[in-house]
């Protein structure tokens, strides 16, 4: 049997992930495989920087985070498997899957090929909370 949580509580838990973020989070994407959630991470191909207020508050189990700056010069180049939500100081908040538009990651980018020195856009980055 799984649980049910309701709205207010799946809200509570996404704010609580802006608020362990902070002002101005970092969004790291990486390639190869991702470890064990807050892990020792594979290659960065681009930091992103969000904005002061990373996401408004959830609403009904979701979280959409405000617009993203892209990162106008990737630092290596991969393929985009996996992202890490963290602190301005680098201290792991939230780690996530990646996709091209439309794939249905929680992070989605025009596209997952990252070159070095090329610029990194996002599309969205939408975390949803499970077990309504």
């Amino acid at each position: 049997m799984t649980i049910g949580i309701v709205a207010a509580t799946r809200n509570a838990r996404l704010d609580a992930i802006t608020s362990a973020i902070g002002s101005s989070g970092l969004l790291r994407i990486y390639d190869g495989s991702r470890p064990a959630t807050g892990g020792a991470a594979t290659t960065l191909l681009a930091e992103l920087a969000l904005s002061v207020t990373a996401a408004p508050g959830a609403s009904g189990g979701v979280l959409t985070f405000n617009a993203i700056t892209q990162d106008s010069s990737a630092n290596a180049t991969g393929t985009a498997s996996w992202f890490r939500l963290s602190t301005s100081g680098g201290t792991a908040v939230v780690d996530g899957s990646v996709t091209a538009t439309g794939g249905g990651g929680d992070l989605q980018l025009v596209t997952t090929s990252i070159v070095s020195t090329q610029p990194v856009s996002v599309t969205s980055l939408v975390l949803t909370e499970g077990n309504a």
